[in-house]
């Protein structure tokens, strides 16, 4: 039977939609539909979603599950109700850690996802404004500032990863795409021969970049099985000459494939 999951929140949710995420997906064989109530900051809020999370215990004829990040203990006990199941992550373990630490916490909402520290806001920032501005080889001649440079054939997934690392790690990521031109000459591109300590390579299996390439440009030679074997042969042979240590991007989520790089290239996260 599918149930339903609140995610609710005085500021942003995002803490409690990861959270609650991870704990849902524990449970594959069970279907669970997600609202996202945030900014229920005020009595009159928390009311009102009380009352949508009520109608929708009848509605679903079970109780539905709440999920919290309540710093004010007053809002979080209007939610301790009998038609849900509330789990609320900062009591669980501000009480502990409290005890523990032997200080009181600073019961103040909005930490993480703030700009409670202004340096480590201006790190994420200017690592997005520095990858997006050296994505797909532009900007070649200031790679000087990258903390890691992605290389590796069109489409095999350097773009994304290299925004996660700057959203989430405050990354300066740049990312240069290996041609046709490149593999015809047998050597790295002459923009990033100063750089070699800073490559990482990305590549993907030849059937998915075929996948992808079609979707943006079906029925060319761009996205043919052929060219895309050809290519993914070609690179690999290319970094495994160079010494250049590289990922297979097919199985793994961005999530999985940054957080490799992080730990294989050495980068030290610059936000949080």
């Amino acid at each position: 039977m599918p149930r339903t999951a609140f995610i609710v929140s005085g500021r942003t949710a995002i803490t409690a939609e990861m959270l609650a995420h991870s704990l849902i997906t524990q449970f594959e064989d069970v279907t669970i539909r997600r609202i996202v109530l945030p900014y229920i900051d005020t009595p009159e809020k928390a009311e009102q979603a009380v009352a949508q999370i009520r109608a929708q215990a009848l509605t679903d004829q079970c109780r539905p599950l709440v999920f919290s990040t309540f710093i004010n203990a007053h809002l979080r006990q209007l939610f301790d109700i009998p038609e849900a199941l509330m789990m609320d992550f900062f009591e669980s373990f501000i009480g502990p850690l409290e005890q523990e630490l032997q200080r009181p916490s600073g019961h103040t909402a909005g930490k993480v996802h703030g700009i409670a520290n202004f340096e480590e806001y201006k790190n994420r920032i200017d690592a997005v404004n520095f990858t997006t501005a050296h994505d797909d080889g532009g900007m070649a001649k200031n790679l000087q500032d990258a903390d890691v440079i992605l290389v590796g054939v069109s489409r095999s997934g350097k773009t994304p990863t290299c925004l996660y690392l700057a959203l989430q790690y405050g990354i300066k990521a740049a990312n240069y795409p290996f041609t046709p031109e490149d593999f015809a000459q047998h050597a790295l591109p002459k923009p990033l021969l100063p750089f070699r300590h800073k490559l990482f390579g990305i590549t993907i299996e030849p059937e998915r970049l075929a996948q992808i390439r079609f979707s943006r440009k079906p029925d060319s030679h761009y996205c043919k099985l052929e060219t895309c074997q050809d290519e993914v042969a070609q690179a690999e042979t290319l970094m495994l000459a160079e010494n250049i240590p590289y990922l297979n991007t097919t199985r793994l989520s961005i999530e999985e494939l940054s957080t490799t790089i992080m730990l294989k290239a050495g980068l030290k996260r610059r936000c949080y």
